[in-house]
């Protein structure tokens, strides 16, 4: 049974995430199959939310009954069969289908590992559910909604990625390495960080396809102070006047980053997976803050992404860092100043 389902959460997880599951390869299998699980439970709480159909009372329900299930508070899972037809990204629709399989992987690992999951998960879906409470369902055409404060940014990049900088760090510490005491708050705080500055990168490369469905993650206060509205981030014309404001943003994200770094180096030295696993969204994070900072992010016709070419180079480059004493340090450099 176990077998089995491991099986397929595996191939949901290949299919699922572009950026991910390179990364999970690197894992130690001691925690592997837990950070992927709940990478799963959150994309299928993410998939739910992300419905560009319904309403919000409608999908807020949804996601409050599937997490009561994968809680262990409910049996009633939603059939997600009509949601999965909605979905354009078949390999989305496939996960919907296969939702009950996802929650049941949970049975393999330890009362203890489970609680760090849902935990994590609850949070998740916490602030997916304010999501849809502040801007509504995904719905195409709309007015745009905008975020109040740089506060509300900073709670919303820690409910969905902040809190698996957390789940991360407990995980690393309940079955590959130990920190001493006095250090372990410092680790804790870095790898929120290191979840925030991925979030980040996300909301800021991500401007123009969320500005089409209503949503502005950028507080409208901060677009107030250089003259700005979320509507007028739909003009490309308008980068100019708010490149500062932007800039502003990306500094934060590169100071995560360097947060992030510094994660990776309290990490102990003979834990290469550990350090591969966790280097390897930095690098790509951080020359994708680069190309953020030269592209026009307002022009729509100009999506910026890292190609599976480049992560697949940046893989090789990382495993001979690791092999020569300073190469990561040296590479993590280079990649910033690249």
């Amino acid at each position: 049974m176990a077998v089995l389902i491991n099986e397929k959460i595996d191939h949901l997880l290949e299919t699922t995430s572009r950026s991910f599951y390179p990364t999970l390869k690197y894992l130690p299998k001691k925690i592997r199959g837990q950070i992927g699980m709940l990478y799963l439970l959150a994309r299928v709480a993410d998939t739910i939310a992300d419905t560009k159909h319904g309403e919000t009372d409608f999908l807020t329900g949804l996601l409050k009954e599937y997490n009561e299930v994968a809680q262990g508070r409910s049996t009633d899972l939603p059939d997600f069969s009509e949601l999965a037809n909605l979905q354009p990204n078949e390999h989305e629709a496939t996960l919907l289908r296969n939702a009950r399989e996802v929650v049941d992987g949970l049975e393999v690992y330890s009362k203890e590992d489970r609680q760090r999951m849902l935990e994590c998960l609850d949070i998740i879906v916490e602030g997916q559910v304010l999501d849809l409470e502040r801007f509504g369902p995904a719905n195409e055409g709309g007015s745009i909604s905008s975020l109040n404060s740089n506060e509300e940014l900073d709670d919303y990049t820690f409910r969905v990625a902040g809190c698996v900088g957390v789940f991360w760090t407990k995980m690393s510490l309940a079955h590959v390495i130990s920190i001493s005491s006095d250090k372990q708050d410092e680790f804790y705080e870095k790898g929120i960080r290191f979840g925030k500055a991925l979030q980040m990168i996300n909301i800021l490369r991500d401007i123009p396809e969320d500005l089409r469905f209503g949503r502005c993650y950028l507080p409208g206060e901060e677009l107030e102070k250089h003259g700005l509205t979320p509507t007028d981030l739909l003009d490309k014309s308008n980068i100019e006047q708010f490149r500062p404001l932007y800039d502003q943003y990306l500094d934060i994200t590169d100071k995560h980053l360097e947060a992030a770094v510094e994660y990776i180096r309290m990490l102990p030295d003979g834990q290469f997976r550990l350090k591969a696993s966790t280097m390897l969204p930095v690098l790509i994070g951080q020359r994708t803050v680069s190309l953020l900072r030269t592209g026009n992010i307002l022009d729509s016709d100009e999506k910026i992404k890292i190609t599976r070419d480049e992560m697949k180079s940046y893989a090789r480059k990382l495993l001979r860092a690791l092999l020569i004493p300073g190469g990561v340090n040296r590479l993590l450099r280079k990649n910033k100043n690249a």
